[in-house]
């Protein structure tokens, strides 16, 4: 996997790098926010690792931009930050996972495998041309990673898409926190599944996702 590291400091930094190269990784490592934010314009990246607290601003504020820009790469907050009102702040500007300072190595490395298992999966429909999901004027198109609503497009992280396609896929059942939490949010509470989903809600608009109460949450299919 190619990774984009952002951190500011020194020891971690090099220490992150060089494991994640032992790991088997391609890692560019940088210190400050704008360097991150223009080699995420000129290069592929398949995931983001970055801290919070940096010389030239704050990463989430990083990380809104580039979802705002459509960016919907996977992201991963390494911070000390451990208060609720931070994790949910981190979740809400477009994370998708939260991994709090200071962590052990391996779980960082299966948080980074799973997030390469979720993006490397082929969404149904994608590998024979299939058609773009409709839910009212929401259409799900898993061939572009994209969802519109009214032809404008919405900013979803790729975990809130892949929430969103897992119910969708599904459509007309109900799909039970465990599936969602095993298949989409592995090596997370289901606090975290709460808050993306309440993230996912936000954007798209209410009315799309029904909260079977204690069970899951289930999609109607129409067109």
């Amino acid at each position: 996997m190619r990774i984009l590291l952002l951190e500011d400091d020194l020891a971690l930094g090099r220490a992150l790098q060089s494991v994640l190269q032992d790991d088997g990784h391609l890692v560019t490592w940088v210190r400050l926010g704008a360097d991150a934010e223009r080699l995420l314009g000129e290069e592929p990246f398949a995931a983001l690792l970055l801290d919070l607290g940096l010389p030239d601003g704050d990463g989430i504020a990083l990380l809104r931009r580039l979802r705002a820009a459509g960016h919907g790469l996977p992201s991963v907050v390494i911070t000390a930050r451990d208060s609720l009102e931070d994790r949910l702040d981190g979740f809400d500007g477009g994370a998708d996972d939260y991994l709090i300072k200071p962590f052990d190595i391996p779980e960082l490395l299966a948080r980074l495998r799973a997030m390469a298992r979720r993006a490397g999966e082929a969404p149904a429909g994608a590998a024979d041309g299939g058609p773009a999901w409709t839910l009212g004027d929401l259409v799900l198109d898993p061939r572009r990673l994209s969802v519109t609503r009214a032809g404008r497009a919405l900013p979803l992280s790729r975990t809130e898409f892949a929430l969103l396609h897992t119910l969708v896929r599904h459509a007309d059942r109900i799909v039970t926190r465990t599936e969602l939490e095993d298949g989409v949010l592995p090596y997370s509470g289901g606090q975290t599944l709460d808050v993306h989903m309440s993230n996912l809600r936000r954007k798209i608009g209410d009315g799309y996702i029904r909260t079977v109460r204690g069970v899951g949450y289930m999609v109607r299919h129409e067109g």
